[in-house]
């Protein structure tokens, strides 16, 4: 494998937004693709063999495009990039970062970070019912809410609704105090957070107040029919499959549907099927539902939350095997006797 040397032209402010401090993305750059980079008079040189410094100019070239747009340079940004160029699909890095769905009430942009986050938007804008699957921090939630609050501004649709099942994650909370509301409101907690980052609290509450947007469990669905709204079923793995069939039943004219979930982190009781899989199975092939699954790729929270995924991936994975294992052992020794 030969040698290579490139040269890449570069402002300082961009190489410092690209390195990071410290330095700290750039030898994440060099320990990854096993290169050399070395910053000096507005130039970045990248030595190594030769297929890893392509792969290097390529992501920092990608990373520079973003910088060039205003952005801030991320963890998650060069930890995607590297992925990507694995693949040599770096291009689409700079790609992505060219929609913006909203702004939050900070100004800061809501756009997709990741292909998989993309996939997502564009299947939401073109189906009516978008099954949203994959693990924690990949957005499936805050996407669909920036995506509900833009057409709810724009006038496509006339109301939101977000919904998602009333079940305690693994402990019993017992009595809550005060009224029905704020017995269901620490359930629905992350949806108000999503709500006043993007919304804001006050229009949120006005809104809330002329019942033009909703956020309730699950089970105030029954017996509704929601004609032109936004509906966002939140945590749906928690759904049984009656509770699923329940709420796909409640769609009206003009409105569309998102459902997100984790397969992976289900709260039912043992035993019980969750409504997300079946749905997703009996579903997937008809017209106008897409689903989108999610991976420990498309994780945009700290880097960390990325490398406890993949680790419970592998450990299930394992865990697999290992009873497909004892099972086989189980059925020889059952024909033996």
């Amino acid at each position: 494998m030969g040698a290579d040397t490139q040269i890449l032209e570069m402002s300082e402010r961009a190489a410092q937004n690209i390195f990071g401090q410290f330095d700290e993305y750039v030898k994440i750059i060099e320990r990854t693709l096993k290169v050399d980079v070395i910053f000096r008079d507005d130039k970045i040189k990248v030595s190594g063999p030769a297929p890893n410094v392509k792969r290097a100019t390529g992501v920092i070239t990608e990373l520079k495009k973003l910088s060039d747009r205003g952005n801030t340079i991320t963890r998650q940004n060069v930890d995607y990039a590297l992925s990507l160029a694995m693949e040599d699909r770096e291009t689409e890095l700079a790609k992505i970062d060219e929609e913006i769905i909203c702004h939050t009430i900070q100004g800061k942009p809501v756009k997709p970070k990741t292909v998989g986050q993309k996939d997502y938007v564009d299947a939401i804008r073109k189906n009516m019912v978008v099954f949203g699957i994959g693990p924690a921090g990949t957005g499936k939630t805050y996407l669909a809410m920036a995506m509900a609050i833009t057409a709810f501004k724009s006038g496509e649709v006339s109301r939101i609704i977000m919904t998602r099942p009333a079940i305690e994650a693994g402990e019993k909370l017992g009595f809550l105090p005060g009224d029905l509301q704020s017995k269901v409101d620490p359930y629905l907690r992350p949806l108000y957070d999503a709500l006043y980052q993007i919304m804001g609290a006050e229009p949120f509450m006005k809104n809330m107040e002329k019942g033009l947007i909703e956020v309730a469990p699950l089970a105030y669905m029954r017996g509704r029919t929601l004609d032109n709204a936004y509906i966002i079923l939140d945590e749906a793995q928690n759904t049984t499959p009656a509770q699923m069939k329940m709420f796909l039943t409640r769609i009206g004219f003009g409105s569309k549907v998102i459902i997100t979930g984790d397969q992976t982190q289900k709260d039912l009781p043992v035993g019980q099927t969750s409504g997300l899989d079946v749905a997703v199975r009996i579903l997937r092939d008809i017209e106008d539902i897409k689903v989108i699954n999610l991976t420990a790729l498309d994780v945009v929270r700290h880097p960390l939350v990325q490398r406890i995924v993949n680790a419970y991936d592998r450990y299930e994975q394992d865990m697999s095997k290992k009873k497909e294992k004892d099972t086989g052992k189980r059925i020889k020794k059952d024909g033996r006797k």
